[in-house]
């Protein structure tokens, strides 16, 4: 099992920013991919960004160019920065892992409002 530790979320004005930090831990041998997803209220879960072991990413359209993907290999951490936040990123994120190309975990959320 792989256990998420999530933190950095909370309420920011519309063009603030906002770092968030998940914390791999457990049996962190073999993550391939971590990442993050958000979801809004009444909205399916959807894609932010992804980064690989080697350091491949992938963001989603709405957030390329404001969202950042970072990863510590050696701390079992990824960050996300976000800058230039809008009231439409408002949601929950959550931290996501891939291990061994077969086991997806999940962290709890955490909650980020765009708000004036």
């Amino acid at each position: 099992q792989v256990q998420l530790e999530e933190s950095g979320g909370g309420l920011v004005q519309p063009g603030g920013s906002l770092r968030l930090s998940c914390v791999a831990s457990g049996s962190i041998f073999g993550i391939n991919v971590m990442g993050w997803y958000r979801q809004a209220p009444g909205k399916e879960r959807e894609l932010v960004a992804l980064i690989s072991s080697g350091g491949s990413t992938n963001y989603a359209a709405s957030v390329k160019g404001r969202f950042t993907i970072s990863r510590d290999n050696i701390e079992n951490t990824v960050y996300l920065q976000m800058n230039s936040l809008k009231p439409e990123d408002t949601a929950v994120y959550y931290c996501y892992v891939l291990r061994l190309s077969r086991y997806d975990y999940w962290g709890q959320g955490t909650q980020v409002t765009v708000s004036s």
